[in-house]
């Protein structure tokens, strides 16, 4: 018992001096002009879907919810943030080539389509974000008439 004891304190001063770590966050205080929603013309539907359900990984302005002050949660958003935004960053959408544009386009209706995207464990918790039938087709149609127009 006194092992498990010993255990339990280490784990919480690991705890609490993990705390004194913090991470960078993804804020930005204006939207540039390479913007996804700046550079196209966004229907209102699938621009409040997009911010919703993307923004936060797919752009440089998160909004942060209350348990990313607590490490180690604050990691693993960090983490997922600094990955969503190497595969696609809205808010540079303008400085891409057609061609990658065409590319991006894709893969956000193929990921849209397999259930992919928006990210489970991000719709659990933040349930607004959870695409309906309604938003998806809204979403990928918009996806394919842009792809279309770039090709």
């Amino acid at each position: 018992m006194k092992i498990v004891k010993i255990i339990a304190w280490v784990a919480l001063v690991a705890l609490v001096v993990i705390q004194f770590f913090p991470v960078d966050y993804n804020r930005s205080e204006t939207v540039p002009e390479t913007d996804f929603m700046l550079v196209n013309n966004v229907p209102v539907t699938v621009e409040q879907s997009l911010q919703v359900s993307c923004y936060d990984c797919h752009s440089n302005n998160t909004e942060y919810p209350w348990y990313s002050k607590i490490q180690p949660s604050a990691w693993y958003l960090e983490h997922h943030i600094k990955e969503g935004k190497s595969e696609l960053n809205f808010n540079e959408w303008g400085n891409l080539s057609d061609r990658r544009k065409t590319s991006k386009l894709r893969s956000i209706i193929n990921q849209i389509e397999d259930g992919e995207m928006p990210l489970d464990s991000y719709t659990l918790i933040h349930r607004d974000a959870f695409l309906s039938e309604a938003n998806k087709t809204a979403v990928i149609d918009y996806m394919e008439k842009l792809k279309d127009s770039l090709e």
